[in-house]
């Protein structure tokens, strides 16, 4: 049976601020909407479920990550995840330019949890908390073009 990943799906405590961190990142919004109804509540399985989504798309118009901020029921804060917590972990991205990123999301208040690493002569990268706590995995590949000095 051939499968296809269609999207990552995110609840986000505000939806705007969001979707302002990924298109700055690149990210595309493809469209949004305000979902609930009986379909909503049997797809999900929460009764009175009310959201307003969006779906954005990478650049490359291979990946998509869909948004949603709870209308009903009221969303549930938990503690942000942690690196090697059991579940939902991350989104992760390739980036052409880590530094050019970095400043993206700073401009954003999200910061690397602990610094920049580099993974041999493959990559550089990083874990940072972008909005809402998701825990957000940006990678430049070395491997494409010079080796930063």
């Amino acid at each position: 049976m051939p499968i296809t990943l269609e999207n990552v799906g995110i609840a986000v405590r505000d939806l705007d601020e969001a979707i302002a961190f990924f298109t700055d990142l690149g990210l595309t919004v493809l469209g949004r909407d305000t979902v609930s109804g009986e379909w909503a509540d049997t797809a999900v399985g929460l009764d009175g479920n009310h959201a307003d989504i969006a779906m954005l798309q990478t650049p490359d118009g291979r990946g998509r990550l869909e948004l949603f901020q709870y209308l009903h029921p009221d969303a549930i804060e938990t503690e942000p995840t942690r690196p090697h917590e059991i579940g939902m972990h991350r989104v992760a991205f390739s980036v052409d330019d880590l530094d050019e990123a970095l400043e993206i999301a700073v401009r954003h208040g999200c910061h690397p949890l602990r610094g920049v690493a580099r993974y041999g002569d493959a990559y550089r990268l990083t874990y940072l908390r972008g909005p809402s706590g998701i825990l957000v995995m940006l990678a430049e590949d070395l491997t494409k073009g010079s080796l930063p000095s």
